[in-house]
């Protein structure tokens, strides 16, 4: 497939000169610019992110104290008796769900 010609451009250039109007086009180019630096400048900084949390978990975690210690393992064990209970949810949930008789009477 070969590319349209200028010839060709030039007629698309008018017809939607002609459809939308010159304001139209030009606030639509402007809005499609804005658009393209938004993303650039979003781009730019999800790269910042990424570096900022490498160099985040680069570094070890220091304990100060053994206060530091207890709360750090009460805060784990909170987290597992939550994931437990979830857990214990779901399975019940499950057997809820599950209304499909059984046939005690096979012959």
């Amino acid at each position: 497939m070969h590319a349209p010609s200028p010839m060709a451009l030039l007629l698309i250039a008018i017809v939607v000169l002609v459809l939308f109007g010159r304001g139209k086009v030009s606030s639509l180019m402007g809005e499609v610019g804005k658009g393209i630096t938004a993303f650039k400048k979003g781009v730019k900084e999800g790269a910042e992110d990424v570096d900022a949390a490498a160099r985040g978990e680069a570094k070890e975690v220091e304990m100060k104290s053994s206060e530091d210690i207890d709360r750090a393992r009460a805060e784990i064990a909170a987290e597992r008796a939550r994931l437990d209970a979830d857990r214990a949810r779901v399975a019940a949930d499950g057997a809820l769900r599950d209304v499909t008789p059984s046939d005690t009477t096979k012959s």
